[in-house]
């Protein structure tokens, strides 16, 4: 048998509507009883609501954009000297400079450091990397720590 051979019907015949009651279809057409929406040629715009202000034309219209990104903690150069010598998101949760260690860390100058550090963190800024790396200490880009998994099953039934 060959693919010209083949013998395929896959179009299925359009449903005729308005062709008696016994038809399934028939009287209203599956349009309801009057109204606009009943007739024919009826046509809606996009996003019309029925004589109501849309909701596009009734929301404020603003310049730019709202990011829903969350925004980095910020970690001042000069508070590093008291966290010690390795530096990362652990560490500064433990002194207290940020909140959690699964949350994004900025490392910004404000301050001089004058120790050794070796820093591990997502984002840090040109001049606080140079200024890290001028007290003879290194900045390591690493990502951002992910929160643990916890299992949603309830230990009692375990």
């Amino acid at each position: 048998m060959n693919y010209s051979q083949l013998d395929i019907s896959s179009k299925k015949s359009p449903k005729r509507v308005g062709r008696g009651i016994a038809a399934g279809q028939g009287k209203t057409a599956g349009r309801g009883t009057k109204g606009q929406k009943a007739r024919a040629g009826f046509s809606q715009r996009p996003g019309f609501e029925g004589g109501q202000t849309p909701l596009a034309q009734r929301f404020p219209k603003l310049r730019g954009f709202t990011s829903h990104r969350t925004p980095p903690q910020v970690v001042y150069t000069g508070a590093l000297d008291t966290v010690g010598a390795t530096i990362n998101a652990e560490t500064l949760t433990a002194a207290g400079l940020i909140t959690n260690p699964f949350v994004r860390v900025k490392l910004i100058v404000k301050g001089d450091t004058t120790k050794k550090h070796a820093v591990s963190l997502q984002v840090a800024s040109k001049t606080a990397i140079a200024q890290i790396v001028k007290a003879g200490g290194t900045f390591t880009r690493v990502e951002q720590t992910k929160r643990p998994v916890t299992s949603t099953k309830n230990p009692k039934n375990a």
